[in-house]
């Protein structure tokens, strides 16, 4: 299991939290096993890694849960086999539970817009918070991903930087020009809060880098502050980011590369664009919507 989970952080160069995530699914794993007298990894076979995922469901886990529990054994599985400890890998027979992937809430353009507006950020820290809420919105970023943020990547005089996604995945992501003046503000009050030798963009009252906790706990007090009406969280904002890219540009592929998605399946869940604009295509598209009828006169 630690040769798999070093393979992960140091190959795949996996973020600490998706190591984590499968050291504890390895875990349980281990823990089923031990209480069912497995000892050796041949007697593991697909008969009981369905038993265990039975187990995981009775027991209320959600259906993308046990999709990750079943992705981390054939992953762990695919990583013995290149290591000639297994014959073949058990957890490939498996058939992965149906996954209903929810639509993420959004929050409404006009809302956001006019909260950031009127946002007074009356002393430091609420600059950044602001700061940081413009980031998460005007980039699409994960929290893992602005949590990361080291305050060399920017340049004042460039309208983008460079963030590292999933995998270690470096892409391009673009700042607003509102978002732009957002940092800018931080950026003159950083130096004041940061601690000699920290990197971090956005840092806490000790000086250090925030935590991801701690910038979802600020993202939701500043929702809460600013009257938005709704819990903010954030992946909601990068949701809206990428809902009302879709929105407006109606680009698929470009907010697939914005997003930072490997497949552009993951970003059709963000295509839930209202009932008008699809009338509207239908009206602008369709050669009988495009053409008006000839009235029927009387008698034929």
């Amino acid at each position: 299991m630690a040769g798999y989970l070093d393979y992960l952080r140091d190959e795949k160069r996996y973020s600490a939290h998706t190591v984590s995530a499968a050291r504890n699914d390895l875990q349980q794993f281990a823990e089923y096993c031990a209480a069912a007298h497995v000892a050796r990894l041949e007697q593991i076979d697909a008969h009981l890694i369905r038993d265990w995922l039975g187990r995981q469901r009775r027991a209320g886990r959600e259906p993308a849960s046990l999709h990750r529990y079943l992705s981390t054994l054939r992953g762990w599985f695919r990583h013995l086999l290149r290591e000639q400890r297994v014959a073949a890998n058990p957890a490939t027979a498996v058939r992965a539970p149906k996954l209903v992937r929810k639509l993420p809430a959004t929050v409404d353009a006009d809302t956001l817009g006019a909260a950031l507006d009127h946002d007074s950020a009356d002393d430091d820290l609420a600059v950044r918070d602001r700061a940081i809420i413009e980031l998460f919105y005007s980039a699409g970023l994960r929290l893992a991903e602005l949590q990361q943020l080291d305050v060399d990547v920017f340049d004042e005089r460039q309208p983008s930087f460079t963030v590292r996604g999933k995998g270690s995945k470096e892409r391009v992501a673009v700042l607003g020009g509102k978002a732009r003046i957002a940092l800018a503000a931080w950026l003159k009050l950083r130096p004041n809060h940061a601690a000699a030798g920290e990197n971090a963009l956005f840092v806490g009252r000790r000086g250090t880098r925030l935590s991801r906790a701690t910038i979802a706990v600020r993202v939701r007090d500043w929702a809460r502050r600013n009257a938005l009406g709704v819990h903010l969280h954030p992946h909601r904002l990068r949701h809206a980011f990428a809902t009302h890219m879709l929105e407006n540009s109606h680009d698929l592929r470009a907010v697939q590369e914005m997003l930072g998605h490997a497949h552009l399946s993951t970003t059709q869940i963000y295509t839930h664009l209202d009932w008008k604009h699809l009338a509207k295509v239908y009206d602008d598209s369709h050669p009988r919507a495009r053409r008006k009828s000839a009235p029927v006169k009387a008698g034929k």
